[in-house]
């Protein structure tokens, strides 16, 4: 490639990258190649919501490499990007049903890709294309919240739960304490009011250590009233995941028990870096000079997750719905956020303008199998050097040719 032409690419990358790039999180990485990872598999059972064992038995495999999920087959479709529902528009009216799709963890183009999961359980709404993270509900404090779990789609029984609100017993969407599920072919309206402002996880309740782990997962966000939003706001779902549920689950030839579980990929917004910094599938968040910025942080994995910010000092603004007091807010660059943890943190972007990592620093979870760099890095890029050979450079591993 001569002169003009890396030229012409970066421009078009910029101009691309700026048109779409109105969320989440980036990160300048390099060297990514195909995933790998071993784990063993031993014998366990799965337990129904009414405690009853099912034994399973399972076959002896020593091995498993992360990417072989990629060549388990399906008919699935394919997820879509998070989007976002505005419930105040909808007077706190929503209808979400499961869908079974393959989700792509690193895109075709991108560095190590193409690499998928075969099969997960994704939450959609009529208007919206079935997505891993859900779609984030946003509403404002106070609204009477209509939610209609409509399961159709789907051949499992499933559930709505939310975290942090306060609500009527049966509309907590937990079968074991209500003996209530939503049944294929059925749907059940949750009457839940948004009581209590702050960032709240939503997931299915029905046998959570597979479901959960299978992409039923997503953010509620209850502004209070008179919200003041900074220049930019991110919202930012980690997770771990044990790809041979995935696989397993989708009639791949490995077994598979949570009692084993041992998770060999590691996302942001359900996409492993570099992809996680493609203006369109993943979640750049693109700041200037000056801004104010909110991350919040949504853990909807099975471990504890440490996350670092480069060169940007931050407080924590708000921790699982409450408002931490100005009196007890100080500087940090890295927070432990445990499952089902919410963690809301604040800075302001004056560093030299550049890329910037935002990442879990248990460092093997920045990893895609037994590559290092990718997994759970996401960050954020300064506008002004979007016109950089660097930025170029992370355009190209996310797979991202611009327009």
């Amino acid at each position: 490639m001569n002169d003009d032409d890396a030229t012409g690419r970066r421009m078009a990358s910029r101009r691309g990258f700026l048109s779409v790039g109105a969320a989440l999180g980036t990160a300048a990485i390099a060297g990514c190649g195909a995933p790998r990872s071993d784990a063993s598999t031993a014998s366990a059972a799965t337990t129904d919501e009414g405690g009853a064992s099912e034994p399973v038995e399972q076959a002896e495999r020593s091995e498993w490499s992360g990417s072989d999920s990629t060549a388990v087959e399906t008919d699935h479709p394919y997820t879509a990007p998070r989007t976002t529902i505005d419930l105040d528009e909808t007077d706190g009216a929503i209808t979400m049903s499961t869908r079974a799709c393959r989700h792509q963890l690193l895109g075709d183009d991108a560095r190590g890709g193409p690499w998928e999961l075969p099969e997960v359980w994704a939450w959609e709404t009529p208007d919206t294309d079935p997505s891993v993270p859900g779609p984030l509900l946003r509403v404002t404090e106070g609204t009477d919240l209509e939610i209609t779990y409509d399961n159709t789609e789907h051949n499992r029984p499933h559930t709505f739960h939310v975290h942090g609100l306060s609500k009527d017993w049966m509309d907590d969407g937990v079968p074991t304490t209500t003996g209530r599920q939503v049944a294929p072919g059925e749907e059940y309206t949750y009457e839940i009011s948004a009581n209590q402002p702050g960032t709240h996880l939503y997931h299915c309740h029905y046998q959570t250590q597979n479901h959960l782990d299978m992409g039923m997962f997503g953010i509620l966000r209850v502004d209070p009233e008179g919200y003041e939003a900074p220049d930019k706001e991110a919202f930012m779902t980690i997770k771990d995941w044990d790809s041979r549920l995935s696989a397993s689950t989708a009639g791949g030839d490995v077994d598979f028990s949570h009692r084993n579980r041992n998770p060999d990929v590691f996302t942001v917004n359900g996409r492993c870096a570099p992809y996680t910094f493609h203006p369109e599938q993943g979640s750049p968040l693109i700041v200037e000079e000056g801004d104010t910025v909110r991350v919040h942080f949504v853990n909807a994995g099975y471990e504890s997750h440490a996350m670092h910010t480069h060169n940007h000092g931050f407080t924590v603004v708000e921790k699982d719905g409450g408002v931490i007091p100005e009196s007890a807010r100080h500087r940090e660059d890295v927070i432990p956020i445990a499952p089902a943890e919410r963690k809301t943190i604040e800075f302001t972007a004056d560093a030299d303008p550049g890329v910037y990592a935002l990442h879990c620093h248990k460092v093997n979870h920045a990893m895609n199998g037994d590559t290092y760099p990718g997994g759970m890095i996401g960050g954020m890029v300064y506008e002004s050097v979007t016109d950089t050979e660097q930025f170029a450079s992370v355009m190209e591993m996310a797979g991202y040719e611009g327009n």
